[in-house]
């Protein structure tokens, strides 16, 4: 029987599609290196297989491939760290570039039907017209933007030269339960949430805002990625295409303050700092695009704030 395959499903965006997928009674196979997944995000369920293996070694991939039979492919798997990939990015290059170009290559010798890849909002930079749209230029600022980008070109010319049937989508500020507030490259939402929850247990600590905080940012909730990357899956007019996946509303750092604030009661101590070099001041998705083929967010970003909030008081 063939499967859906979710590299980087152990991941906090990839367990949340395994998860729905599981849910539409599909064989899902998992393959990460649990370099930031956990297996315990993983839904506990007869219908998915795991495979631990990295996406940059050539042999894996290989012998994935000729193991298991796949139609559709849906690649999350990356080193998602930008200031990793200005460290070291010969390293990220070969798992967020090379690992792609194996699977495109595997997916198109073994008969994949769908292939679907997670982009991300950093290909277009610092570039000040907003909305973002599909069409504008884009200015990829360091290795990991630019090896998205470079995938993104790579993904999307496999259907015009192969006829692999590839869709690459472009995320911009996902949130949600299961993202690590711990990591080094973890989102704005996360660190804040962890930070309050902390106080509210008697903690000492404080949240810390780099500028002043106007900054805005296109937060979209994980059940909302993942609702994406379903339709475009199933959508043929999806095929060959790329898309932003956000909610089209911006929402600046105060604002989000503002709703934690409503939400636990009482904030920590809120400490600003000087902006931090690179840090672009706002960033918004158009997303008209997907709209047009069925897509509508169904969680505001204060209605998935409420919804982390109250799942990371249970944990």
């Amino acid at each position: 029987m063939k499967r859906t395959l979710v590299t980087g499903g152990a991941g906090f965006i990839g367990s949340h599609l395994v998860e729905a997928l599981v849910k539409e009674s599909r064989e899902v196979l998992v393959f990460d290196d649990f370099s930031t997944g956990k297996i315990e995000n993983i839904p506990d369920s007869k219908l998915v297989h795991v495979v631990k293996g990295n996406i940059s070694d050539r042999f894996q991939v290989e012998n994935l491939f000729k193991k298991y039979q796949f139609d559709t492919v849906f690649h999350l798997a990356a080193i998602a760290s930008v200031v990793k990939s200005v460290e070291n990015p010969e390293e990220t290059h070969k798992t967020n570039f090379d690992g792609t170009l194996y699977l495109l290559q595997e997916s198109v010798k073994c008969g994949v039907i769908r292939f679907i890849f997670a982009s991300s909002a950093a290909v277009y930079g610092d570039l000040p017209k907003l909305p973002k749209k599909e069409t504008d230029p884009v200015k990829p600022l360091t290795p990991y933007a630019v090896d998205k980008y470079a995938s993104e070109r790579y993904v999307i010319n496999a259907y015009e030269l192969y006829g692999l049937k590839t869709t690459a989508l472009r995320f911009f500020n996902v949130f949600g339960p299961r993202q690590d507030p711990a990591s080094p490259y973890s989102g704005v939402i996360s660190i804040f949430v962890d930070r309050v929850i902390r106080n509210l247990k008697g903690e000492n600590v404080a949240i810390t805002v780099y500028g002043d905080g106007r900054q805005t940012r296109d937060f979209v909730y994980v059940k909302d990625v993942v609702k994406a990357l379903l339709l475009v899956e199933r959508c043929h007019e999806a095929v060959g295409r790329v898309f932003n996946v956000g909610t089209g509303k911006a929402t600046s750092l105060l604002d989000l303050l503002d709703y934690l604030a409503k939400i636990a009661g009482k904030l920590p101590p809120i400490h600003f700092e000087p902006p931090r070099k690179g840090d672009i001041k706002h960033s918004l998705a158009d997303i008209s695009e997907l709209k047009k083929i069925g897509f509508s967010p169904s969680f505001t970003a204060q209605e998935g704030l409420k919804l982390l909030f109250e799942w990371e008081m249970e944990k």
